[in-house]
């Protein structure tokens, strides 16, 4: 008689938790005679089987819920040593696995996202998660520069390859009602570990944004990321000041969300804006981020560009905030009509 699926897990999450801590007794040592090399291989096919049912765990088993960094570290040791042919993939299945289960408790995902941490690949036993973490983006990263026929992503190699992480732990929680409370709280987790990469975190979440969406769960999450930064303020003004210009019209382009809210952005730099008499010019008056009049100019008309269908509407506002400083054609006196005036510009110069 078969057992029950609950006996069946049980079962084996107490192998995996058995594999897991006696990792480091099995694993391949460097042999010289042939038949230690034979018997080498025996093990390794011995030890197949609790591989499987180790990435298993990993993928679907809530007994994740109780690994803590030591566990971790086992079991990205474990997967390490036990390589044989598609096997020497295994580290890098385990680390997907992980991102896919949403049992996966948010300081183990701390662990993973945080690249505040020097990047140390040891080969024992208590090596750094952190640094492996890094080392499998790296070597994601190389694959990717190095495959040709492929599209180069604007964002980068790296960035691409960590957006595609977070895009799949955003699949895994919101697959589940009840964990987008946890999918919060992962995105802001994420920002606070990469405290010092700011600008880099805006290049993942661009090549995030821009991910293809082949499904309703992938496009749920990018929709999921997008709320989530139009409520993060600074960051989104980060990202629409850090972000290249070709990747800013990526974005308009291809979310509508996107494109309004960098709209608001621009409105509010300009709106922060005052005439300085001995600069001749429209200055800033926050000082983060600091964006010139000549740069928020080149923000309105690459957006346009881009988006053409928006210029009508966006013109009939600029125009009434305009009227509602006076309505002056004078240099100086409104920044929203020296603003209209240099767009007009920068257009018809582009058109030309």
């Amino acid at each position: 008689m078969c057992k029950s699926t609950g006996s069946t897990n049980k079962h084996q999450s107490s192998r995996i938790r058995t594999t897991i801590n006696g990792c480091h007794t099995t694993g391949a040592q460097r042999l010289s005679s042939c038949g230690r090399r034979e018997r080498h291989m025996e093990a390794v096919l011995r030890n197949l089987s609790s591989s499987v049912e180790l990435l298993a765990v990993a993928a679907h088993s809530g007994e994740v819920q109780q690994w803590d960094k030591q566990t971790m570290s086992r079991a990205f040791h474990w997967a390490r040593e036990v390589c044989f042919l598609e096997l020497s993939r295994c580290q890098h299945v385990l680390l997907v696995g992980l991102l896919n289960n949403p049992e996966v408790p948010i300081s183990i995902m701390k662990m993973l996202f945080d690249n505040t941490s020097p990047v140390n690949i040891q080969q024992g036993e208590d090596e750094d998660l952190t640094g492996l973490c890094s080392h499998i983006i790296q070597y994601k990263s190389a694959c990717k520069v190095l495959t040709p026929f492929t599209d180069s992503s604007v964002a980068g190699a790296d960035a691409e390859v960590q957006a595609g992480m977070l895009m799949e732990r955003l699949d895994a929680l919101l697959s589940q009602a009840s964990k987008a409370c946890q999918a919060e709280r992962f995105l802001d987790t994420v920002l606070k570990g990469c405290e010092g990469a700011s600008e880099h975190f805006c290049q993942v979440i661009a090549a995030a944004l821009l991910t293809r969406t082949n499904s309703a769960a992938q496009t749920a999450s990018v929709n999921f990321l997008l709320d989530w930064l139009q409520q993060k303020h600074t960051l989104l003004q980060l990202v629409c000041s850090a972000l290249s210009s070709a990747l800013l019209i990526d974005l308009a382009k291809e979310r509508l969300k996107f494109r309004h809210a960098y709209f608001d952005v621009l409105k509010k730099w300009a709106s922060d804006m005052e005439y300085s008499i001995s600069d001749d010019e429209w200055v800033k008056t926050s000082p983060n981020p600091t964006v010139s009049f000549q740069k928020l100019t080149e923000h309105f008309v690459g957006l346009f560009e881009a988006c053409p269908s928006l210029w009508n509407d966006v013109e009939k506002e600029l125009n009434n905030l305009k009227i509602s400083d006076g309505d002056f054609d004078v240099r100086g006196l409104s920044v929203w009509g020296d603003l209209l005036s240099e767009i007009n510009k920068g257009l018809s110069i582009r058109v030309t």
